[in-house]
């Protein structure tokens, strides 16, 4: 009988005397995919690190291929065959979409020089064969977060490793994009590698994965093969409680129309956009990668330039030439990637939650420490926010956590409209839910909601209509009534 790829018995580790992991097992069979599920905070995180040699283990055994053995480095890993594709992703922006590939291997040609002739070879035929369209030279600064995402998923499959472990890998892909992966997954598979996936899109883990375990507060609570759990079942070990039901929707649209966005243009690529969201409505935008989804709201946000069009809110013609001016008028912003500019992420949790809400603190000219506090505390009290106290720096929250912390420094401005871009991307089942329950709360006391979201189940389950953009334009509009996954993809593609 083959040893297993993989086998961890008893893993534990300690911060501080605080347990992180006190029971981890898992079991990776060659030629499969095996789900790492649990919530945020569960121990999945150090659990990986710990495999992949980032963080030394307090106790417990790991064997590779029968063989019992220790990691001191990610290098080490890497030598033994396992690779990782990071949640969190860290490209060299100033260099090319190759280099970042081939970073610290570079193929060398005479007198110890790079080849770069051979390293772009090497890698557009790498992204070719995953049929991921980016080419090899291109600057990563002047990539999307999806093809960054696509990049880094090539760069851990380059190694050529028996064990990739994928985090969130398709966090910030479309669906299309996630459909490339998942065929590049089944490929791997037909070649006797072995997968560790782990989402919190519980879709995706029905669709490609064959076993499963659950960590639950840092220990093993189960395992076993897909085929004989249900969705509900899986839920309920992971949160630990039966979910009654995974979308909160309570909102009604009224007849009053909020915002209404004519002809806008921009300078990154928003061309002729025309919609309307009325008080009480969750409004979704749907749309394939680089469709245009983001730029709408970096338009409105005044991120971007103006090239003509109107903003109307509440029955007045606005002006959005900058951030302060968009909060000023009451909209928030919730950008897609909350580490890199959701969040400071070296500041503290009361800190983050003030920022947008500086002017408003203080005493004459200097801040009111007390206000600041009392804000603070009010948020976190609203959203439920895990922290030990709202000094502790927001980087040591989980990733749910960190997205309530951006939820709260924006609601402590009182706004009128949310715009919230993947608001649950990389949340647990559990604090999805609770942002889902923010959102209609927040249309059901007279707000609005313009959602943007990639995952088709949530713009079904959460939008009173949904407007879909191709190329810089809307498309289509669909009402709540016609709303399926099926037409969304159809109109999008």
């Amino acid at each position: 009988m083959q040893p297993k790829l993989l086998e961890v018995e008893g893993l534990t580790k300690s911060f501080s005397g605080v347990a992180a992991l006190s029971n981890g097992q898992f079991a990776l069979e060659r030629g499969s995919v095996h789900a790492l599920c649990g919530g945020n905070g569960a121990g999945k995180s150090t659990f990986l690190s710990i495999v992949m040699g980032i963080q030394p283990r307090d106790s417990g055994i790991i064997r590779r291929n029968g063989r019992e053995v220790t990691f001191r480095s990610p290098r080490e890993a890497l030598g033994a065959g396992i690779s990782i594709i990071e949640q969190e992703l860290s490209p060299v922006q100033a260099m090319s979409v190759a280099e970042n590939i081939f970073l610290g291997r570079e193929p060398l040609a005479g007198f110890g020089r790079i080849d770069f002739r051979s390293m772009n070879t090497r890698a557009q035929t790498l992204l070719d064969d995953l049929h991921f369209d980016i080419d090899a030279r291109a600057l990563m600064m002047d990539l999307s977060i999806a093809k960054l995402q696509l990049v880094e998923i090539a760069k851990a499959l380059s190694y050529d490793a028996e064990i990739i472990i994928m985090d969130e890998p398709t966090s910030a892909l479309g669906e299309a994009e996630a459909d490339q992966l998942f065929a590049a997954i089944q490929t791997l598979k037909a070649k006797g590698k072995g997968i560790i996936y782990v989402s919190h899109r519980l879709s995706e883990i029905f669709q490609i994965a064959d076993t499963y375990t659950v960590f639950r507060d840092g220990a093993f609570v189960d395992s076993g093969a897909m085929a004989t759990v249900s969705r509900e079942a899986l839920i309920q070990m992971i949160v630990g409680r039966p979910l009654t039901e995974e979308f909160v929707k309570t909102n009604t649209p009224g007849d009053e129309m909020l915002l209404a966005v004519r002809g806008l243009n921009s300078t990154n690529r928003v061309r002729d956009v025309s919609f309307h969201v009325h008080r009480g409505e969750i409004l979704a935008i749907f749309g394939l990668m680089g469709s245009g989804r983001s730029e709408i709201f970096e338009r409105l946000f005044g991120l971007v330039g103006d090239r003509g069009g109107e903003v109307v809110l509440e029955g007045r013609p606005i002006r959005l030439s900058s951030p302060a001016e968009a909060i000023r008028h009451g909209l928030a912003f919730v950008t897609e990637d909350r580490k890199a500019s959701g969040l400071i992420l070296s500041a503290s949790v009361r800190e983050n939650i003030c920022m947008a809400h500086l002017p408003y603190l203080g005493a004459g000219p200097v801040m009111s420490s007390r206000r600041e506090a009392m804000s603070a505390r009010e948020m976190i009290a609203k959203f439920g926010i895990k922290t030990a106290s709202d000094r502790l720096e927001v980087s040591g929250l989980s990733g749910g956590n960190q997205q309530k912390v951006v939820l709260g420094k924006w609601f402590l401005t009182e706004p009128k409209v949310l715009l919230l871009d993947e608001p649950t991307r990389g949340v647990d089942v559990g604090a999805k839910r609770e942002i889902y329950r923010v959102m209609s709360d927040f249309a059901s006391a007279g707000g609005a909601v313009v959602m943007i979201s990639s995952e088709t189940d949530e713009v079904v389950g959460m939008a009173d209509r949904a407007i879909v953009m191709r190329d810089g334009r809307i498309s289509s509009e669909v009402s709540r009534a016609d709303l399926s996954a099926d037409r969304l993809v159809h109109l999008a593609a």
